[in-house]
């Protein structure tokens, strides 16, 4: 792949390389523009992105020479993304809610991961987009999908499939919890903490919890954030089970060590991001500014992947994967509500 640094001496790829990224822009902000539309905000911006960028591919068409920047956008600002993300996370706000919260949280994960996996595998799902499946639906959607994608090595194809799938699906069981809402016997912060600890992305945990008032959106958003703090960990046992896969796939009898440990750098810019803003070494404008920025740097990621599948890929490819995430949501979700009324949160 051409560096940044070798199209300043051709200018006609260099210029192709800036209309890339610049159409990744542009699709980010469209879909940051349209989330702010009432029914569409329970999408959110992520999911509006991947959507028009597909579209874009299948109508508008995108020219060769533009890749290599969308290709940029789609991997190395979604991992500078990912890292200031990490502002928005508050490692003390996880410890003050307690924890039952945090067993929540890892129960779920742990139970879903598995059976998303397990369910699509029984549908003959790709084992790779079968895990980011699995990840996307249990931890924080989308941008769980892409930070792991590294990890497994996987296709541009696999990683805009999983992460259209889980934003999807995100978006269906945001509309279904508001309309259940009343019916589910919850207090108010009891379906905060439900809606924290099953739904997919952080926008579909804000917009399924504002019916029941800011105090259980407040305390949802601690809860889903108590999920993507667990990213970190979830990302250093998958690159583990991938590199123990491949050598036994590749019959490589090599002695494992903790220097094969895979630890992707974006994860720990992430961690590094919440220490710095848990420990308030930045004002809390400044952190609410690098989250935007953030989210526009993932949605262009989100933009670039969707301009990188055919619709034809999509049908071919997404409705396994989505039946079993589908599957493993509706788990989660029963999994969620069971787990706060044993812990005595409902």
């Amino acid at each position: 792949m051409h560096t940044s640094e070798q199209y300043l001496t051709k200018p006609r790829q260099y210029k192709g390389w800036i209309l890339g990224i610049a159409i990744t822009l542009l699709i980010a902000g469209i879909a940051k523009y349209i989330s702010g539309f009432p029914f569409l905000s329970v999408m959110g911006q992520l999911v509006i992105a991947i959507l028009i960028g597909m579209i874009w591919r299948s109508t508008i068409g995108i020219p060769n020479q533009w890749h290599e920047g969308i290709s940029f956008s789609s991997k190395r600002l979604l991992r500078y993304g990912i890292i200031l993300l990490g502002m928005r996370l508050n490692l003390l706000d996880i410890v003050h809610a307690g924890p039952k919260v945090l067993v929540i949280a890892v129960i779920n994960i742990a139970v879903t991961i598995p059976v998303v996996y397990g369910i699509a595998r029984c549908f003959k799902v790709e084992h790779r987009l079968g895990v980011l499946t699995a990840c996307g639906t249990a931890i924080c959607g989308a941008a769980a999908v892409v930070a792991i994608a590294p990890q497994m090595k996987a296709t541009d194809d696999e990683t805009a499939i999983g992460a259209a799938t889980v934003a999807i699906l995100g978006t269906l069981f945001t509309l279904m919890y508001i309309v259940l809402y009343p019916w589910l016997g919850l207090s108010a912060n009891g379906y905060g903490i439900f809606a924290g600890a099953t739904l997919h992305e952080i926008a579909h945990v804000i917009a399924a919890a504002a019916p029941a008032g800011q105090a259980s959106v407040d305390l949802a958003v601690i809860v889903k954030l108590t999920r993507v703090a667990l990213l970190v960990p979830v990302a250093i046992l998958i690159g583990i089970w991938t590199n123990a896969r491949e050598r036994k796939v590749n019959a490589q009898a090599v002695q494992a060590s903790w220097r094969d440990i895979p630890i992707p750098w974006f994860i720990v810019g992430f961690l590094l991001a919440s220490g710095v803003h848990t420990l308030g070494i930045l004002p809390e404008a400044w952190a609410d500014h690098m989250v935007d920025i953030a989210y526009l740097l993932i949605g262009m990621a989100m933009a670039g992947l969707g301009l990188n599948v055919h619709l034809a890929t999509f049908r071919r490819m997404g409705l396994r994967p989505f039946v079993a995430g589908l599957l493993g949501s509706i788990i989660l979700a029963g999994l969620g509500f069971e787990l706060v009324q044993w812990l005595g949160l409902s």
